[in-house]
């Protein structure tokens, strides 16, 4: 029996996420992903995108989990995961050329998302991008009835959880350097945002 953490959402968006990824990092060698949950996102984009590292990052009680996804794996590019708390004023971790997240912003509080930016915005290099898939309201309505259940029942789980607004996820990203590149329609009622940041 696989002893492995699993979530079937992760199983299910791995192939509409990859399509947007491999136009979107292109010319990436090395990806931070924040928030790698599971581990199963980083160990199929390290298996389907040979020529990418990808850092796994989470708190450190996911790590295990994370590890676990990389065991049998015959690559290169998927090092050991790092622990990682965006709240954190002392990130021990670099951002590279590109960051990933998914199906995060809806589960940190509202604080952490701005903890999130603001370091992105002090340690990320100049010209490079943010990917971020997750569900967004966009003009303060939901985009779906199936979102607008999703948003109670986050609030049911933690009241501190919610699908965040686009418009102020958009400002966060705009006050720490990043400018929208593309904002992908994705199943299930959910976006990929791409962000660039300003260079030099």
């Amino acid at each position: 029996m696989d002893a492995r953490p699993y979530s079937q959402s992760c199983e299910n968006n791995k192939n509409p996420i990859l399509g947007v990824l491999r136009e979107a990092l292109a010319e990436v060698g090395h990806v931070l992903e924040i928030g790698s949950g599971t581990g199963q996102h980083a160990r199929y984009f390290a298996e389907q995108m040979p020529g990418i590292c990808w850092q796994c990052t989470d708190l450190a009680q996911n790590l295990p989990g994370i590890d676990s996804w990389r065991e049998g794996y015959s690559g290169d590019n998927l090092p050991p995961p790092l622990e990682l708390d965006v709240r954190s004023d002392d990130w021990t971790v670099t951002p590279p050329e590109a960051v990933f997240t998914a199906n995060s912003l809806h589960i940190m509080a509202w604080s952490a998302v701005e903890s999130l930016f603001r370091r992105l915005g002090e340690l990320a290099p100049p010209g490079s991008l943010l990917c971020v898939y997750g569900p967004f309201n966009y003009g303060g309505d939901y985009t779906s009835d199936s979102n607008a259940r999703f948003d109670v029942w986050l609030g049911q789980q933690d009241p501190d959880s919610a699908i965040r607004d686009f418009e102020a996820v958009d400002a966060l990203a705009l006050a720490a350097g990043y400018h929208l590149q593309a904002d992908h329609t994705m199943p299930a009622n959910n976006r990929l945002l791409v962000w660039r940041k300003a260079p030099l």
